[in-house]
């Protein structure tokens, strides 16, 4: 499987020296010293320990020699070590600093550019409308279809345009929507959008958009239809009421006045919302929730209520693959019993409403929801649920057999490397427990899940120890004098030196615990997360 938490590239260097990638040219010298002084050859007398040292010393000069060079150290940021070793290496065509700083600024240029062009997001829709009564009656089982679609593209940093259009069809009756948008960013904290569609609704209309203060915004639009001359007026203010939620308030002046007020929650678990809305002749009522029961399914429950509308939905989805995600929905309400299929994936989506009936029967209304849940559990359980398991434990086998020489090799280079950091690591140890400082009493690095579960047990079976490895002794290492441990952030932890990858491919997380001032501490961070020890933590 692709690791989900991919970081940037180019930044081994600087976890081999445990430097964030924006260190000073003082403090890579200061690293490279601490790490020179740790690992020079004369300082071992065994030859094994002599040529181990002798290995990361290399490794060590390696890294300090590109860091410390401000063109390499700026060709390595961009294109890595392929960068150093092919057509920008330094040479009779870029001998000097001027043109090698002019040739990576037209790159750069070259690579932005590319990223740009390729800054087009695509979304779509799909609704297919069925009807069985109607099918019953003989007048077919589609009773009509609609489809949607956009592109939007970044022209630049500031300005970027969106083309869409929609066309409807419902009975012997139809018709479609052309709409393009511009937008341009004036400032950080302002923009403004022109607007223009032709068909059934053509218009033309402008609105900008103001940051107001850090947690609340302003829109303000006016619009104008071009088939009888009528304008509106929209305002929209929006401020956000914690860290999971915000607030708006909407009104609309035109010939279909309307203000809405509403609110919005949503988590890593949960998300809920809620909107009422009072028109000219109408109002309406609406909120929904949902929960993620796991990483790939959640549940939902909505409910509207308004001048025309009563129904309550529930229902829930799957994701079945990395941008794929299935969803059966169960509406009732005053307009008759729903069944909803609904396919996403990437932007696109195909959302297919089947009508059951009219009537409110209340054993069809049970069953119509009872039965297909029921065999949507019964599937999951003994055939959908196995047939992932076996799968992902397939590839997983597959995986560790690609991949154990290359996981062998590293983790012999890591032990290795931790050997030489033993003595450092046990007196920085000791000097701190005897000040009452900072003391890694363990430290694990590897799968994300088994570190997770560890996290949340504080044990590990025998099963997963391939997958993870200790790292107590280089953290210890790592502490200074002033009983403090950091790790920057966007530097991948495989890299630092005593580290290794013990699952390549899976994401990664690094476990530790730690004792200070007499208390006992935890900590869990990302692979690309930054880690400053000690600080306020939860107590094991």
């Amino acid at each position: 499987m692709d690791e989900v938490n991919e970081g940037p590239p180019n930044r081994e260097l600087y976890a081999l020296l445990n430097l964030s990638p924006e260190a000073s040219d003082e403090e890579i010298r200061r690293a490279y010293r601490q790490w020179a002084q740790a690992y020079h050859p004369d300082k071992y007398q065994a030859p094994h320990m002599k040529d181990i040292a002798t290995a990361n010393f290399q490794r060590i000069c390696e890294a300090y020699e590109v860091l410390s060079d401000p063109n390499k150290r700026q060709i390595y940021d961009i294109y890595g070590m392929e960068g150093l070793t092919s057509g920008l290496e330094l040479g009779a065509k870029l001998d000097k600093a001027e043109e090698i700083k002019a040739e990576l600024d037209r790159l750069r240029r070259m690579k932005e550019m590319q990223k740009m062009s390729a800054h087009f997001r695509t979304s779509g829709t799909i609704l297919a409308n069925m009807s069985l009564p109607h099918c019953r009656n003989g007048d077919g089982l589609m009773r009509g279809m609609s489809m949607a679609s956009e592109v939007q593209s970044q022209l630049s940093k500031r300005n970027s345009v969106a083309i869409g259009g929609n066309l409807a069809v419902n009975g012997n009756a139809g018709g479609g929507v052309a709409t393009a948008l511009l937008r341009h960013e004036i400032s950080k904290v302002s923009s403004i959008e022109f607007m223009a569609s032709a068909g059934l609704r053509a218009l033309i209309g402008v609105q900008t958009t103001r940051q107001l203060s850090a947690h609340s915004d302003a829109t303000v639009g006016l619009a104008m239809s071009l088939q009888d001359g009528s304008l509106n007026l929209s305002n929209s203010w929006t401020r956000q009421l914690s860290e999971t939620a915000s607030g708006h308030i909407q009104l609309a002046l035109g010939p279909q006045s309307s203000i809405a007020v509403g609110w919005r929650k949503k988590d890593e678990r949960r998300s809920a919302s809620g909107e009422v809305k009072f028109g000219t002749s109408s109002f309406d009522v609406a909120a929904h929730y949902t929960h993620h029961l796991s990483s790939k399914s959640h549940g939902r429950i909505a409910g509207r209520i308004g001048s025309s509308t009563l129904e309550i939905e529930i229902g829930g989805g799957r994701k079945v693959s990395k941008f794929s995600t299935v969803r059966w929905l169960y509406t009732i309400g005053i307009q008759g019993i729903i069944w909803k299929f609904e396919l996403h994936r990437g932007g696109q989506k195909l959302i297919i409403p089947i009508l059951l009936t009219r009537h409110l029967d209340p054993v069809f209304a049970s069953g119509a929801l009872i039965i297909p849940a029921s065999l949507y559990f019964l599937l999951k359980k003994f055939l959908i649920k196995p047939y992932y398991l076996k799968r992902n434990k397939q590839k997983a086998l597959e995986n560790a057999k690609k991949t154990s020489a290359q996981v062998q090799e590293a983790r012999a280079t890591a032990e290795k490397a931790q050997q030489l950091q033993q003595t450092v690591a046990n007196r920085k140890r000791n000097r701190q427990l005897e000040a009452g400082g900072l003391v890694i009493t363990r430290a694990l690095y590897g799968n994300h899940v088994i570190l997770n579960k560890m996290n949340s047990s504080s044990a590990t079976s025998s099963e997963s120890a391939s997958e993870v490895i200790d790292v107590t002794i280089p953290l210890n290492f790592l502490v200074s004098d002033s009983g403090q441990l950091k790790l920057h952030e966007g530097v991948k932890k495989s890299g630092i030196m005593g580290f290794c990858d013990p699952c390549p491919g899976e994401p990664k997380k690094l476990y530790v615990e730690y004792s200070y001032a007499g208390n006992q501490y935890k900590v869990l961070v990302d692979d690309y997360e930054a880690l400053s020890i000690p600080r306020g933590v939860p107590r094991i």
